[in-house]
């Protein structure tokens, strides 16, 4: 079976979702009504298609990415030092704050958070604790 997901929610976090849980095609309601047609019946044949606005999203999130990192890689390239400061700044923790915590020096935590976002591709602080919570490091508070 083959699914078109149709919706006025073109956000990255819903396409990412529903394509990560085997979605072929997915639309947004302002799509014409032949061209849903012929996505339909492009998913029929075993093809995918996404609306140009998802395409546009997809390609700045690719295009955004490390050139030398396509896919993302899991926690098992983390030390475990690494995964522990990561799951700290994942839970707001400022730098200073993660050497009180783990009793280190600055400089040793910056280098942890350094090297845990290189590992992982991350060009940013948010993007280390985006893949923390994604990779099941940490789950939001209450869950």
């Amino acid at each position: 079976m083959r699914v078109v997901i149709l919706t006025n929610y073109g956000l990255d976090e819903y396409v990412f979702e529903a394509l990560r849980a085997g979605a072929s095609g997915f639309l947004l309601k302002d799509t014409e009504p032949a061209d849903l047609l012929q996505a339909v019946e492009v998913v029929a044949r075993g093809e995918a298609l996404l609306s140009p606005a998802v395409t546009r999203t997809l390609i700045g999130e690719f295009v955004a990415r490390p050139p030398d990192r396509a896919t993302p890689v899991g926690l098992e390239c983390l030390t475990r030092r690494e995964r522990e400061v990561t799951a700290l700044a994942a839970r707001g923790l400022t730098n200073k704050e993660i050497t009180g915590h783990m009793v280190i020096s600055p400089f040793t935590a910056k280098t942890h958070i350094s090297r845990a976002m290189t590992k992982l591709g991350a060009r940013d602080r948010a993007q280390l604790v985006v893949f923390a919570y994604e990779s099941g490091l940490v789950t939001a508070r209450g869950q």
